[in-house]
């Protein structure tokens, strides 16, 4: 039977090799068994495999123990460019190069020296679903699982030459390295908002923000968030997916739950969870619509993305009580006392500048769920 892949690239024909991942790698190894004897001050970190994180050994200076050099050279393990580190205790199948970092290694992380296999196509290869079912196959232990040296020395791969490994590895190396860059620009855009947020809003009492636009100086005044919108209130329909078909949607605590053939409202909408875990996430939604009776409706027909972030800003579910279940009343909503500025036009700077910081943050994060989907459909179809 042909042992080949469904996508190869193009110059590559032939049947791949099944080998076992003991006949591939020089060493597969792991760390220390005990706690070694810390030193604070030692020059060599103690990381296990919680350290290893999306192909990185990642290491909170404040948080991971050291050790000296001496006990570090009497637990060395040789390692080296060719090595790639595994989770096998607890969490499993996290991966990482190691990169010559100073670290010295725990039981959790085990180490596999790449020698007769390109190490990025090796990579590559250990997170592909069959070998990662092969690893819970053979785990052992009831509370915490355990994956053993001579299971991952025993579990088979199939491998073409090494032209079209390397060529392969590459292609998933660099998937990973647009998977990090999206993640990264997302994280840093989502620290950025969370400081505009501080900034852009007066804070502990004051009448102005840290931050603002050239030409606007003018005090912000307190207003009552139901003198400056149309209406705030719960929605009324009741919903019953059996009956939900229609043009209209309905709108429940965090999104569309159905579809109706008639509408009770129309406009620009602010929404939140009336009742449950939710209550107090914001999410919008403009158009003809119902909405259900475990949601609460803010609905404006003015600047009604200020209003949002402003609310964002000031944490709705700091109004969320009750003993039981978070509840979030209409008529408290109503009532809340927020700080704004009577200038129009810098509530409408204010709230685009924060929208296209939202669409920027939403941009990378869907950038990076495709291309997290087109690696698994890779993995899936570019390995035997």
């Amino acid at each position: 039977m042909m042992k080949s892949p469904k996508i190869r690239f193009k110059g590559f024909d032939g049947d791949w090799e099944q080998r076992k991942l003991g006949e591939l790698c020089s060493e597969i190894g792991d760390g220390l068994h005990s706690a070694p004897i810390y030193d604070e001050n030692g020059e060599y970190y103690f990381i296990n495999g919680n350290n290893l994180v999306n192909g990185k050994i990642v290491i909170d200076t404040t948080e991971t123990n050291r050790v000296s050099k001496e006990t570090f050279m009497k637990n060395d393990k040789s390692l080296d460019d060719k090595t790639i580190l595994l989770s096998i205790n607890g969490t499993i199948g996290n991966l990482a190069y190691y990169g010559d970092e100073k670290v010295m290694l725990g039981k959790s992380a085990a180490y596999l020296k790449a020698q007769n296999i390109a190490k990025e196509f090796l990579y590559a290869s250990l997170q592909t679903s069959i070998v990662m079912d092969s690893f819970m196959l053979s785990l052992t232990g009831t509370t915490i699982k355990n994956l053993g040296l001579e299971a991952i020395k025993n579990t088979k791969i199939y491998i073409p030459r090494i032209k079209e490994q390397q060529q392969i590895g590459t292609y998933f190396k660099n998937l990973d390295h647009l998977i990090t860059l999206h993640q990264k620009k997302c994280e840093q855009l989502t620290i950025l908002k969370k400081y505009m947020l501080q900034k852009m809003f007066p804070q502990n009492g004051s009448d102005k923000p840290e931050i603002r636009f050239d030409g606007f100086t003018d005090d912000w005044e307190q207003r009552k968030l139901g003198d400056v919108v149309d209406s705030v209130d719960t929605g009324k329909s009741k919903f019953n997916k059996e009956d939900s078909s229609g043009e209209y949607p309905i709108l429940g605590s965090t999104s569309v739950i159905g579809y109706d053939d008639k509408y009770d409202y129309e406009g620009d909408f602010i929404l939140t969870a009336r009742v449950g875990a939710n209550a107090g996430n914001l999410y919008r939604h403009a158009g003809k619509v119902k909405i259900s009776d475990n949601t609460v409706f803010i609905q404006t027909s003015q600047n009604i993305e200020f209003l949002y972030q402003l609310l964002i800003q000031f944490d709705v579910k700091k109004l969320s009580f009750g003993t039981g279940q978070p509840l979030v009343k209409a008529s408290e909503l109503k009532n809340l006392e927020l700080m704004m500025p009577t200038d129009m036009k810098e509530q409408m700077r204010i709230g685009m500048y924060l929208k296209n910081l939202d669409n920027l943050i939403t941009l990378h994060q869907n950038k990076c769920n495709e291309l997290k989907e087109l690696k698994k459909f890779m993995l899936q179809n570019m390995f035997v």
